[in-house]
């Protein structure tokens, strides 16, 4: 008998409830392959949490893997707060289930003696992060799986500064959860525990975001936005925010403002993908708009199009989008005399290497983290008091200005890069080239791309760690014709010279990711996706520029460049 099998099995007990012992027996009698994926491991709780698709099974998302989650993190709040009254906000996202998901969870916390503040319909993570700290919260959760497909959910753990959880907490947290058994989850709740909340935090948190989101009102009248949520939570909250920051021609993609698990006109919800946009294109070439914003299905992260040289709408990859949003903000405190050299940003060690030229040019300094923004808030908590934290962000479209949020932030992030486009159009310019000034200003210009590759299941996520394990054994010796001369292994945590031999220690939390670097100034990372099915490759290129009137050669040049780099990894 496979092991799926005997998991599968122990789902009949009467532990379970009949729904899922029958969904459970029809898998086991007439789909033997979707038993395997379904039970042959737990699905990971792991260090922020967990995502997966939904429907029975160990390595499903369901009442009672979330049940098992709810309950092991109750027991650590309990043990770590025994003398005083607990309490977690909870948040949901559109998708299928969010809010049965929420309520469930609510329940779990509730039999455990935990008071919840538990939002009233779906809303956008940041805000999630920022009422844990608003209401003084020992946790929050949110049930969402961001911009996967419709088939998954998620479940993420922040803790009382609003950031997700990190080592050594996140272990010990893990650890709880691992040692609950099915029948020590406490389903039965306590709704006298549990406050709805809705409007007061919503205003609360727009007044936030438009106060460190806005640092002008020029032009803020002229510039025509497109915005779309993309069938997500944004909806609720980012129209509103435009508004009160003084934007007054915002047009919305009407077809995907209607809420929707299913995301019915995309194939991705994803605004890093240029087909998420395809719409908000459209709309914004009807009516002549400036700029294009689009969100993911949570509202964390955020897509943004501008019009270039030649009027055509382009889209920003996420490291552009970021270096135009850090140069900005740092140019408005150094207008404002507050740079001193003890502030920072932040960036993840796959992030483009601009961010150190960026906080060279300011005097600041630039930290570097584990892909996520956990890593990003975990940098504010551990130098809260010594440096201040004027914003940061990684390249799959995230960004947090300031650190009233301890996690990527949409709403923030369009009120800001609204207002840079509003500045230049006043100015006569555009977002476009404010980027390709920045990129003259320090001397280099930069060009990224990525590619995923999706390996779905249990043969997937094994030949995504042979993959990983064979670049390890038989690293390439050049890329794009270019030597490789640094190899940086995370989950060793080497740093290795191949010039020198010279070995450095890597003072990072360990992860399962390889950077190799090339003579020409190249880089390129190789990581497995921690919440999805794919492996990433990241590449990063740069060239020398002096005047704005050469970037359309220097850019074609980087263009060329990093598909010569993709050949080497397809």
């Amino acid at each position: 008998m496979s092991s799926s099998l005997e998991n599968a099995k122990l789902w009949l007990s009467d532990s379970y409830d009949i729904e899922t012992r029958n969904a459970v027996q029809d898998l086991i009698d007439n789909n033997p392959t979707e038993l395997d994926d379904s039970f042959y491991k737990n699905l990971e709780f792991g260090t922020g949490g967990m995502r997966g698709i939904m429907g029975v099974g160990t390595n499903r998302l369901n009442k009672y893997t979330l049940g098992a989650a709810t309950q092991g993190l109750a027991n650590y709040i309990n043990t770590t707060y025994p003398n005083k009254e607990k309490s977690v906000a909870i948040a949901y996202d559109v998708r299928h289930n969010s809010d049965t998901f929420a309520k469930l969870v609510a329940d779990v916390l509730t039999a455990n003696g935990i008071k919840v503040y538990l939002f009233e319909s779906f809303r956008p993570t940041p805000e999630l992060s920022f009422t844990v700290r608003h209401l003084g919260c020992d946790a929050g959760i949110v049930l969402t799986a961001s911009h996967n497909p419709p088939v998954y959910n998620g479940y993420k753990v922040y803790w009382n500064d609003g950031a997700q959880i990190v080592p050594p907490q996140d272990g010990a947290i893990i650890n709880e959860v691992n040692n609950v058994k099915i029948d020590d989850i406490k389903f039965s709740g306590n709704d006298e525990l549990i406050s709805i909340i809705g409007k007061e935090i919503d205003d609360a948190f727009i007044d936030a975001c438009v106060t460190n989101g806005s640092f002008t009102k020029e032009g803020k009248e002229e510039i025509k936005i497109v915005f779309t949520s993309i069938h997500g939570t944004s909806v609720v909250i980012t129209p509103k925010a435009f508004e009160k920051a003084g934007f007054t021609q915002v047009h919305q993609v009407p077809e995907q403002a209607i809420p929707s698990g299913d995301f019915p006109t995309v194939k991705s919800p994803n605004p890093e993908e240029p087909e998420a946009l395809t719409m908000a294109v459209a709309l914004a070439n009807e009516i002549g708009a400036d700029v294009v914003i689009g969100t993911d299905p949570d509202a964390d992260r955020v897509g943004v199009a501008t019009r270039n040289n030649e009027g055509e709408i382009v889209l920003l990859n996420g490291n552009q989008m970021n270096t135009v949003l850090a140069y900005y903000l740092l140019e408005k405190w150094q207008e404002a005399g507050k740079l001193n050299g003890k502030e920072f940003i932040g960036s993840t060690i796959v992030t483009s290497d601009i961010f150190y030229d960026i906080a060279a040019k300011f005097g600041i300094n630039c930290k570097v983290g584990l892909t996520g923004f956990k890593w990003i808030a975990d940098m504010i908590r551990q130098f809260e008091g010594k440096e201040t934290f004027i914003g940061g962000g990684e390249e799959s479209f995230g960004f947090m200005v300031g650190d009233f949020i301890r996690d990527k932030d949409s709403v923030t992030t369009a009120l800001l890069v609204s207002e840079i486009a509003a500045v230049q159009k006043a100015k006569g310019s555009s977002l476009y080239n404010k980027l390709i000034e920045i990129y003259v200003e320090l001397g280099k210009a930069y060009q990224e791309d990525l590619i995923n590759i999706v390996k779905p299941g249990k043969e997937g996520a094994e030949l995504i760690a042979k993959m990983m394990v064979d670049f390890r054994t038989n690293s390439p010796k050049e890329l794009a014709g270019s030597k490789v001369i640094r190899v940086k292994d995370f989950q060793s945590s080497i740093d290795k010279n191949l010039i020198t031999g010279e070995e450095t220690a890597i003072d990072i939390p360990k992860s399962n990711v390889l950077i190799f670097y090339t003579e020409d100034g190249s880089k390129v990372a190789c990581r497995p996706s921690g919440t999805e099915p794919k492996i990433k490759y990241y590449f990063s290129v740069n060239a020398e520029i002096n005047n704005v009137n050469e970037y359309s050669e220097v850019h074609e040049k980087l263009i060329k460049k990093t598909e010569l780099l993709k050949q080497d990894f397809n």
